[in-house]
């Protein structure tokens, strides 16, 4: 049993070196199509999360500062009462912050070792009347300048605008990810035709001494399954990459106080790794079972 795993292993190896190049060219196919399609699943989990607190038509926040007093939150609340601009309002205490975040973040222990109910601010999500874009600032800045508060966020137009683009940028990349996967797989399904092509006197020659069919296979079949293999864990990097340099950029910046949330947990991107290592696999495996049936008579 060893010794025919090492000729396997051996006759693996022997084709993969006999076509490096296009070896390497179907790896790098890919990973570049493996990328794309996970970057597409960042982007929609991102979004996802960037907008969980904006659902249920809530057009803006009013976040207090930590220590505001109880005297200037029942200030907003008599405020928001008394307001016929006000459709409707909901309080979110210290408390119901804290557990929010600690399940927004909760694959980040480190983040959350610095943080206590004490910390977090009060808020108050507020939906307007008028859903217009200017009367929803509008009111919205009546509420800056009170005592205790901190700062109002909007969404209004801007979280319909971050949708959309997300989306559309979501569909190119997993549309242009799917074709490049196709073209992976037509890749890989060419190099073994290639590789069972240059050794088929060989391979005659071990039908004649007994050899069995899957015996032939297997070698051909491990080695586009490699192919894919190695391709998905070159994706994964670049995936990090993007997480790392694009995304997490976004939700950091000061300017873009509305993404604070547009973020990727650990768990979400384990996950979407796990796919795309998955798919890699499976399309590797396909394209080099259709080339060893079409292409290797045994």
């Amino acid at each position: 049993m060893i010794a025919k795993t090492r000729f396997l292993l051996a006759e693996t190896g022997q084709n993969i070196w006999r076509n490096l190049a296009l070896t390497l060219a179907s790896v790098l196919v890919a990973a570049v199509s493996l990328a794309l399609f996970g970057a597409s699943q960042l982007v929609a989990s991102a979004v996802e999360n960037a907008t969980q607190r904006w659902e249920g038509g809530i057009e803006f926040v009013v976040f207090m500062k930590a220590d505001a007093e109880q005297s200037q939150l029942d200030a907003i609340e008599v405020l928001l009462e008394g307001s016929p601009e006000v459709d409707e309002w909901n309080f979110v205490t210290k408390e119901e912050t804290f557990q929010e975040f600690t399940e927004f973040f909760a694959d980040d222990a480190q983040l959350l070792d610095t943080i206590s109910v004490e910390t977090m601010p009060p808020s108050f999500r507020i939906r307007p009347a008028d859903p217009d874009a200017g009367a929803v600032e509008a009111l919205g800045s009546t509420f800056e300048a009170k005592p205790g508060v901190r700062t109002v966020v909007f969404a209004t137009e801007v979280i319909r605008e971050i949708q959309n683009n997300a989306e559309k940028i979501s569909l190119v990349t997993l549309g242009t990810g799917a074709l490049l996967i196709v073209a992976s797989a037509i890749v890989i399904l060419t190099t073994l035709s290639i590789a069972i092509s240059s050794r088929r006197n060989e391979i005659e020659i071990m039908k004649l001494v007994g050899a069995s069919n899957w015996f032939i296979r297997i070698p051909f079949m491990i080695e586009g399954m490699i192919q894919g293999i190695v391709g998905a864990l070159l994706a994964l990097p670049l995936l990090a990459l993007a997480r790392t340099y694009v995304i997490e950029d976004f939700s950091k910046s000061d300017n873009l106080r509305l993404l604070e949330g547009f973020q990727v947990s650990d768990g979400e991107f384990l996950f979407i790794s796990l796919i795309v290592i998955a798919i890699g696999t499976a399309v590797a495996t396909i394209g080099s079972i259709v080339a060893v049936s079409r292409y290797l008579d045994v």
